[in-house]
Order: structure tokens, then C-alpha cells, then sequence
């Protein structure tokens, strides 16, 4: 299978990395598994082109990606609004097109959401690291050459003609996320939710946060007011594993959700982000607020349904 140049990077914008959905197995020895913080979005841009769904995409953050197409590809933007321009023209998101050689595709700035996904029929050409396309920033594996991508920097693809075909999908706006810049997360409570007084968790679920500056891949830091522990424990526990999604209390009472680039946390967890909303962690931006709404295990699981049929479905129709 020839294994083609596909883009240049002409400017890569403050975060533009290499991701598929993540390295898992491996928390264990200290590696997290990193990955599309918006799995879902990269998920259905890999569809669209006619990729397998868990193949790597490029996650873009925020704005400034540039790119220069070397060869005709079928792509597909998902996740975000950063507004993209091919060429001159906006172009579509949440459908696949074709891109000829000598385009330019320009994302100028966050409309909604904070990342947006491409996906590029034939895949990204990268060899694994532990099972994994995913860039890894800190420990520098993975992706392409273990960090962000930089001006000048190429990316190959797998026999991108046999993709052609796949150009004029669309996912459904019925089952596309909304990205409203106020976000009600939904949470189930645990597994130290026991070891607040029911005024801090009160204060959890009907009070809106603010998210931090000083958030990125690896948690949100959120402000409000704060959750204060029960009177006779510390501040601290001892470390234990944790996944993408929980929500923990450190000393001062403000939560940080945590992401993809951490394994282990020693503070209370208050709550864990359902399956289903993870996604949306992947769009948030500081200065933006959120809260938080307790479900049971019964909706969590039929929220997690709902948003696989709508992958199921343009899976059913794309074959």
C-alpha cells in the first residue's frame, strides 16, 4: 500500500497534535492514555472518510491551523466550530469533501467549542507507541515525533485514492453535540462523595463554576465556592487510580476535573462525568461556566446508547 505525502503544516496555531482514542492498559506503569479529548467528534470524522473509527486524526485547539494539501484527499472536520476555510471559503464541517493537491485549509477562530478534529481518508502514517498514534506532550512518545506539530512538518497517509467515495457524507445534525458555552454536565456522584457534608454537596449541584486559565489536557480547574470536606479528614488520601472524567477536591475546595494525561489522584472525588458527556470536556473553554446534574446509573447507560446509535447509524449508511 504506498504510503503518500498528504499535508504540510504551514503554521500549527498554540496546539496541534496527533490523537487517536488513546492508549489504555498501560496505567499501571505511569503512562495515561492520553488521546482526543473530543473521541466522539474524531470518532465520526473517521467515519465519514471511510477510515476505521479509532484512527488518528489531528486535534486542533483553539485557532491558527494551516495546512497546504499535497495530494487529493477526502477529509472531514469535526467537533469545534473554528471556523475553517478551504482556500477562501468556509468550509463545511461535519461532512466529508474532497481537497485537491495545492489547497489550503485555514482555521481562523473559535466560533463554538474549543477543538475541531480532521480526519484524512487513508489515515495518518505514524508508528505506534504502545498500541497508540496518541501524542503524549509530556513524556514526548508517540504522534509525530513525541510533540506538537511545528511548521514544516509533513504528514503521510495509506493509498488516500481509495477514499474517493467517500467524499459527501454528512453526519446527521440530529445527532451532532451542542456546544453552548454554558455547560450542564452530567455526573454520577462518587466514590468519596461520602466524605462531604450534604452542604458541600448541595453546593455541587446547584451552583455554577467558572473554568480556569490555567486548565489544559490534563483537568479543568473550575472556581465557586468551595467544597468544603468533612471536618474530621484531610486534606489528601491516598493515590489511587483514576479515569477521564472524575472530579476531585483538592485542599482549597475548588474542583478540577480530570482528562486524559493522568492515571492516579490523591484528593476526594466528589462525582465522575458520564460516558456520554465526556466528550464535551474536549470543548470547554476558560471563562466559560459549568455545572453539574446527578443522574443514575440507569440514564447514564441509556445516555451512552443514544450516542453510539447516531456512530452506529452513519456506520450502517456509510457501508
Amino acid at each position: 500500500m504506498d504510503i503518500i505525502e498528504s499535508l504540510e503544516i504551514l503554521s500549527p496555531g498554540p496546539l496541534t497534535t496527533v490523537q487517536d482514542p488513546g492508549r489504555y492498559g498501560f496505567g499501571r506503569y505511569g503512562v495515561p492514555p492520553s488521546g482526543a479529548l473530543d473521541s466522539f467528534s474524531l470518532r465520526v470524522a473517521n467515519v465519514l472518510v471511510g477510515n476505521p473509527e479509532t484512527e488518528a486524526g489531528i486535534e486542533i485547539t483553539l485557532m491558527g491551523l494551516k495546512v497546504r494539501v499535497l495530494t487529493d484527499l477526502v477529509v472531514a472536520l469535526c467537533g469545534g466550530d473554528l471556523q475553517p476555510y478551504l482556500n477562501d471559503k468556509p468550509l463545511d464541517m461535519w461532512r466529508s469533501q474532497m481537497v485537491r493537491k495545492g489547497d489550503t485549509l485555514f482555521l481562523k477562530a473559535p466560533r463554538t467549542g474549543c477543538r475541531a478534529y480532521l480526519a484524512i481518508g487513508g489515515g495518518i502514517s505514524l508508528k505506534p507507541v504502545l498500541a497508540s498514534k496518541s501524542t503524549n506532550l509530556a513524556s514526548k512518545f508517540g504522534g509525530h515525533e513525541g510533540r506538537a506539530l511545528r511548521k514544516g512538518d509533513l504528514l503521510f497517509s495509506a493509498a488516500p485514492e481509495q477514499h474517493f467515495q467517500n467524499a459527501g457524507k454528512i453526519f446527521t445534525p440530529h445527532g451532532r453535540p451542542s456546544y453552548t458555552g454554558n455547560w450542564d454536565l452530567r455526573v454520577l456522584l462518587g466514590p468519596q462523595d461520602q466524605d462531604f457534608p450534604g452542604e458541600s454537596k448541595r453546593l455541587f449541584l446547584d451552583s455554577p463554576f467558572t473554568v480556569s486559565t490555567q486548565s489544559d489536557r490534563t483537568g479543568i480547574r473550575l472556581s465557586g465556592p468551595a467544597l468544603h470536606r468533612k471536618r474530621d479528614l484531610g486534606d489528601s488520601i491516598i493515590s489511587e487510580g483514576i479515569v477521564p472524567g472524575a472530579i476531585q477536591v483538592p485542599g482549597d475546595g475548588q474542583p478540577i476535573i480530570l482528562l486524559v494525561e493522568t492515571v492516579t489522584g490523591g484528593y476526594r472525588k466528589m462525582a465522575t462525568v458520564i460516558s456520554a458527556d465526556l466528550p464535551l470536556l474536549g470543548q470547554i473553554k476558560p471563562g466559560e461556566q459549568v455545572g453539574f446534574q446527578e443522574v443514575s446509573m440507569a440514564e447514564a447507560r441509556t445516555a451512552i446508547q443514544e450516542r453510539e446509535n447516531h456512530i452506529h447509524l452513519l456506520k450502517k449508511n456509510s457501508g
